[in-house]
């Protein structure tokens, strides 16, 4: 399989499984977007073992076996003659690390980052909780701070430090939005990412696992509310700071993470003025909005707009 077929592959699972990341990804310039593509398709391919339904034995093992593939990645982009892709688990004809691995020749990509979601997806099999908002962190870096320094790779860092740093921030903030997203959903799935501090600060316990809905009650529901609205905040605050990444990166590079990130952001503050709506199932904006926020990052709108609040915010450093 060649390049050009293996990326193909990737944009169709792209375009078919990430309709908030598709309409940022395109906005970017042909061999920029292809590369995105690869390192959503891997990522999208750890995130479905930590998701699926094998037992869980069988998911850390694919999850430690998908952490080697990432070593050999590594070592072959690097020119490590001794480094050949595993032809039972990978071959040839693995279009998506036909293409990944074409990714990391291309553009100096930190596969290594890999890693750390497969950190993050190992914590989800295991159903880690999360004492404090720094336990939190961590996750939130792992699961979407590494997807950013990835992107970021792709996009070109001048200042890699601290676009790194931004990229982290801006991770975070997208995290913090699914979280608030997902809160039912991932109750269902057993696991509780809210942070026991917030939860005990606020007076909130969850239902036992197995249970139909998190909060039965509609006290817990009221003080569930008041939950949202401390984290949607919070959420604002590493909004503020990551989206400063968009002035130190090129105009479509910014487009693609502006539109991402806009719609995010949207969705925060849907969340935010109906709270008890994630309740009650998935929420998600209509795709009609979806293209106009990336209409107004590919005009660099929402690009302006983010530099402007970014500075009023006295957002995270």
């Amino acid at each position: 399989m060649n390049a050009d077929e293996a990326y193909a592959q990737c944009e169709q699972i792209t375009w078919e499984q990430a309709r908030n990341f598709a309409y940022g990804i395109r906005l970017l310039p042909p061999d920029k977007r292809r590369a995105l593509a690869a390192v959503y398709a891997y990522a999208r391919r750890i995130d479905d073992i930590g998701d699926g339904d094998l037992p869980t034995q069988e998911k850390k093992a694919q999850l430690e076996a998908a952490r080697l593939q990432v070593h050999t990645l590594v070592a072959t982009v690097k020119g490590d003659a001794s480094a050949t892709l595993d032809t039972v688990d990978t071959g040839e004809g693995d279009p998506v690390l036909v293409a990944l691995t074409d990714t990391g020749k291309r553009f100096a990509v930190p596969l290594e980052a890999f890693e750390e979601l497969i950190d993050g997806c190992l914590a989800d099999v295991n159903q880690a909780t999360y004492e404090t908002f720094d336990d939190l962190l961590w996750y939130c870096r792992c699961v979407a701070g590494s997807i950013g320094r990835l992107s970021l790779g792709i996009y070109g860092a001048t200042h890699p430090e601290r676009q790194n740093k931004l990229a982290d921030d801006l991770g975070v903030a997208l995290q913090l939005t699914n979280i608030l997203r997902d809160v039912r959903e991932d109750f269902l799935n057993n696991r509780i990412y809210l942070p026991k501090e917030d939860l005990d600060k606020f007076g909130i316990e969850f239902a036992p696992f197995g249970s139909p809905e998190p909060f039965p009650s509609e006290a817990m529901q009221a003080r569930f509310a008041n939950l949202v609205e401390f984290e949607a905040n919070r959420a604002r605050e590493w909004y503020g700071s990551g989206l400063r990444l968009l002035a130190t990166i090129d105009r479509r590079s910014a487009a693609c993470t502006g539109a991402m990130a806009g719609i995010y952001r949207r969705l925060l503050e849907r969340i935010a003025r109906n709270p008890h709506a994630v309740l009650d199932g998935r929420m998600s904006l209509p795709g009609s909005e979806k293209a106009l926020v990336a209409a107004q990052a590919l005009a660099g709108l929402d690009r302006w707009k983010y530099r402007k609040g970014a500075q009023g915010k006295g957002a995270l450093g």
